[in-house]
């Protein structure tokens, strides 16, 4: 008995063997034949099929017939493609911001926030850099109220400004429209989203109900006015105002007004708040303002500014510098002192400012040193697309202007 059970012992183990080394076998064989597959792949030369590249070109030949030349392109044929120009917003903090150096044209921008937190202000900065360089510009005054003695303080020619003050919400998109359309204009101001109202709404009675007219209106509007915004490479800046959604347990209960169609043609939404007072002594000469970018289509979002408006003057160029400059090591500081490149300019920080108000070259020079380390190219107004993720890693950073 015990014989036959050693036998049977021997027997096992030499199927076992036997299996483990036919799995061995099965296994290099497999691997020889994967590595032969992939050298055999790597060794065929990927040529196009004949066919479908004729497919192709008679696909594009068909629609280049039918719609123009030019509607349909290879991006690695023909015309490089162009850098995107920009309007800068007049805070040198925010432009860094954006990634590219300001605002994008040929682009639609939201601009939203509280009551009096600076969105017309910042508005009418980029209407005063794009008339700096040539620009035409145009402001669409829907809500009425447009401070022209103001506008003039902050750098905008008046006596070069279209105004618009429509009656009703379609006449002002509707002569939006044709500004853009126009191709002469750089720079259109909608102020704002929420004085659009609908002319059922104005000629019916105070009592009537208009659900959705005007997000139905935007929705429209934008539709026709995006393509062309493209092609007439016009900057168009919409001003909205915040709301209240009723019954919002969790999350934020803010929304803009307009319905959603705005927040999704929109390449770049800003948020504009108020988030304390600037003082002389005890008088309330500004304030100081924080922007968030929201959405941005042109380089990374989520990054924050703080900088200063200050009443009768708008943004102050000089705070963004003071702050920007020592933030990135191009000014100096040792305890309330600043120096730049060797110099002593001035102790503590509003010494400073009046130093750079009274020295613009040595400004100049700082806003130029600001941008070369931030990556941001601008000559003659122009931002290279590559700007934008020179420092990608750093989205959601905070950039601290002015204080």
């Amino acid at each position: 008995m015990a014989t036959v059970q050693k036998t049977e012992s021997k027997n096992g183990k030499a199927s076992g063997a036997a299996a483990e080394e036919v799995s061995s076998e099965a296994l290099h064989d497999g691997a020889r034949d994967a590595s032969k597959v992939i050298k055999e792949a790597a060794e065929v030369p990927r040529v196009r099929d004949a066919e479908k590249d004729k497919a192709i070109d008679l696909a594009v030949s068909s629609i280049e017939k039918q719609f123009g030349k030019g509607s349909i392109m290879r991006l690695g044929e023909g015309v490089p493609a162009p850098e995107v120009k920009v309007v800068s917003t007049g805070s040198l903090g925010l432009d860094i911001a954006l990634g590219v150096g300001g605002l994008p044209k040929g682009r639609i921008v939201e601009v939203y926030g509280p009551e009096s937190s600076g969105k017309t202000t910042l508005a009418l900065h980029v209407v005063a850099q794009a008339q700096k360089r040539g620009g035409v510009c145009a402001f669409v005054d829907a809500e009425h109220a447009l401070d022209v003695g103001y506008a003039r303080k902050l750098g905008v020619r008046t006596d070069d400004l279209l105004v618009s003050q429509p009656d009703y919400g379609e006449q002002a998109l509707e002569i939006a429209d044709m500004l853009v359309r126009s191709n002469a204009v750089d720079v259109v101001v909608v102020d704002s989203v929420a004085a659009l109202t609908p002319r059922a709404e104005i000629e019916g009675e105070m009592g009537d109900s208009h659900v959705g007219l005007q997000a139905r209106l935007m929705s429209q509007a934008l539709r026709k006015l995006t393509g062309t915004i493209a092609k007439s490479n016009t900057l168009v800046i919409f001003i909205n105002q915040i709301r209240m959604k009723i019954g919002v347990m969790f999350g934020s209960p803010e929304t803009t007004t307009g319905g959603n169609a705005l927040k999704f043609y929109a390449s770049v939404r800003l948020d504009i708040r108020r988030v304390g007072a600037l003082k002389d002594g005890e008088k309330v000469v500004g304030n100081r303002t924080r922007v968030r970018v929201v959405k941005n289509k042109m380089a990374p979002p989520f990054r924050e500014v703080e900088f200063d408006i200050l009443y009768g003057e708008g943004i102050s160029r000089e705070g963004d510098l003071v702050d920007l400059g020592a933030e990135s090591g191009i000014v100096d500081k040792a305890g309330a002192w600043f120096s730049f490149e060797g110099e002593r300019v001035g102790q503590g920080r509003e010494n400073v400012k009046t130093y750079l108000r009274e020295h613009p070259e040595t400004a100049a020079r700082i806003e130029s040193l600001i941008l070369a380390k931030n990556g941001i190219n601008r000559d003659f107004g122009d931002a290279a697309v590559g700007a934008a993720t020179a420092e990608t890693g750093k989205s959601g950073k905070k950039t601290s202007a002015s204080a």
